[in-house]
């Protein structure tokens, strides 16, 4: 035991006299410096995330002319607050709740009257950040739409976006037509209600002008 100790320690001397040994230089290739301009940043029109990071109304398609009020207008101003939104749904609170866990971050809104058609159209964003929250409540209004509906058809150019036409009437006797599609973390959402059936070919023009304005 004592022999063992004492190579230990004649060991750890001699070691320890030893000039230190030094470490081997750090070496990273040489990274030529690209030549030439570098690219235009992209304007507010072509860079979506500026779009939808700036004033959500203005994504909005403009009320035509000629249209008249809607009877009831939504919101204030433009802007949809989460409660007023979570009002919309067959139980309030238990969507303010999803809509909470869902991270909204906000709704603007636009309505107006052409005739005996009723325009509505809102715009709802996430924060899409834990999930892609919009993605999930396009899913979702999707799947009602679809049961309810007679008729659907694809937006161009937005994916899954669908119309849908055709479907029983409301309450108050009235025709309806919906419109679902997802650019981003904003969610669209458009709504058509009449006295008369709404042509499936109306409802998917405001769809796509409005998919295209985002």
């Amino acid at each position: 035991m004592l022999g063992l100790v004492a190579g230990l320690c004649a060991g750890y001397i001699v070691q320890a006299g030893r000039a230190p040994t030094p470490l081997p230089p750090l070496s990273q290739p040489v990274v030529a410096q690209a030549k030439g301009k570098a690219p235009a940043p992209l304007s507010a029109a072509q860079d979506r995330k500026a779009r939808s990071d700036g004033d959500l109304r203005d994504m909005l398609l403009k009320r035509p002319a000629g249209a008249s009020d809607a009877e009831y207008p939504a919101g204030h101003d433009g802007w949809l607050s989460m409660s007023e939104y979570a009002e919309s749904f067959t139980r309030p609170a238990g969507a303010f709740r999803q809509l909470v866990s869902e991270e909204f971050r906000r709704a603007a809104v636009a309505d107006w009257r052409e005739g005996s058609l009723g325009v509505r159209i809102r715009l709802i964003q996430f924060r899409d950040e834990r999930a892609v929250a919009s993605q999930d409540a396009l899913d979702s209004a999707e799947k009602w739409a679809g049961e309810e509906s007679g008729h659907s058809t694809a937006v161009p150019g937005s994916g899954t976006g669908r119309v849908y036409t055709g479907g029983a009437l409301d309450s108050g006797g009235h025709h309806r037509a919906e419109a679902f599609a997802r650019r981003g973390s904003v969610l669209m959402e458009l709504w058509l209600d009449s006295d008369e059936p709404i042509a499936a070919q109306k409802a998917l023009d405001l769809a796509q002008r409005q998919w295209e304005r985002m």
